[in-house]
């Protein structure tokens, strides 16, 4: 059996007045993107900050690489590297600069060093603006930089927290190679989170959901699709007694209160769409749009947490910090 990069086997954290993470048990492949996905308080940071060594687990254990985490600290860490979602380079000083203090942070020997930081900077593309200052480049090289901190030491797994935050199409499209790259060329093992369930999708070989502190759900992103089954209809009504007379007419459904929606999870929804407008109308309910889609990864986790996805004021907060970075630099 191939050794697996990430096991967290029965973990618990509890806190004085809060269970964060519940008997939750996973492993994760060498070479594998692994996404952990969950709403906010899910319990997925604290998972992530279990294996990393910042905290240690009430009980259970994590491994990486058969090693524990929480009793061998150190040689844990030097197998890691982390991005945070927060911004992590210092603008004040050059992107050489920048790189040269996570390569001192992770012990490397002054020999090794110049060479080390050649390597990560000439993969992440940015050895034409090593002596360049970080307060003037674009977001997307930011990003980069930060990723090229954390691959200094060659980690044999790499934490992601939002690797895309804030950033243009363009940009998010190259970060996403450079995910990929790591992986198919240097076998990096990858766990990130995101909020992007068109980004997990992109990237993840595999998803973890969690929910109130539980792994709610596991598997490939085109199982986890298919396994929330039939189509997804989408009705946009003013009428606030939708719902109710939708669960009148035999259906479950889940609102969207900020504009109106109310999506269905049905079978051969082609056909059902006239028999439930009628259906409505017989009950004086308004329908302003219908419309039908696949599910989708937002579906699949609106299944197991009972919600969309929710940036929250931390994320946003985190967003809007780095875009007005790029926007002064």
């Amino acid at each position: 059996m191939e050794e697996k990069a990430i096991v967290v086997q029965n973990l618990v954290k509890q806190y004085p007045k809060v269970r964060a993470v519940d008997d939750v048990s996973f492993s994760v492949d060498k070479g594998e993107i692994f996404g952990l996905l969950g709403p906010n308080g899910a319990g997925k940071t604290t998972t992530i900050r279990t294996l990393l060594t910042l905290i240690p687990p009430t009980s259970g254990e994590t491994l990486i690489y058969n090693v524990n985490t929480a009793k061998n600290s150190e040689e844990v860490r030097r197998m890691c590297g982390y991005v945070p979602q927060d911004v992590s380079a210092d603008g004040d000083l050059t992107a050489y600069e920048n790189v040269l203090i996570s390569a001192k942070l992770y012990g490397m020997p002054p020999k090794e060093r110049k060479q080390r930081i050649q390597e990560v900077l000439n993969f992440l593309e940015l050895t034409d603006r090593e002596h360049d200052m970080v307060n003037t480049f674009s977001g997307g090289m930011m990003r980069r930089l930060e990723i090229a901190q954390a691959l200094v030491n060659r980690p044999k797994v790499l934490f992601l927290d939002e690797p895309s935050i804030g950033l243009d199409p363009n940009a998010r499209r190259i970060i996403w190679g450079l995910i990929k790259k790591l992986r198919d060329e240097f076998n990096t093992t990858i766990m990130m989170t995101t909020h992007d369930m068109g980004e997990a999708d992109v990237l993840c070989d595999r998803i973890g959901i969690m929910n109130r502190g539980k792994l709610a759900t596991l598997g490939k992103p085109e199982g986890l699709k298919a396994a929330v089954g039939g189509d997804i209809i989408t009705i946009n009504s003013n009428n606030p007694n939708c719902s109710l007379k939708l669960k009148e007419l035999g259906y479950s459904a889940i609102t969207d209160s900020a504009d109106g929606n109310f999506d269905l999870i049905v079978n051969n929804g082609e056909t059902l769409i006239p028999h439930l407008l009628e259906g409505l109308k017989a009950k004086g309910v308004v329908v302003e749009s219908v419309s039908l889609k696949k599910p989708t990864l937002d579906d699949v986790f609106l299944k197991y947490t009972g919600a969309r996805i929710e940036e929250g004021d931390t994320f946003a907060e985190t967003r809007r910090a780095r875009q007005s970075f790029t926007r002064r630099s």
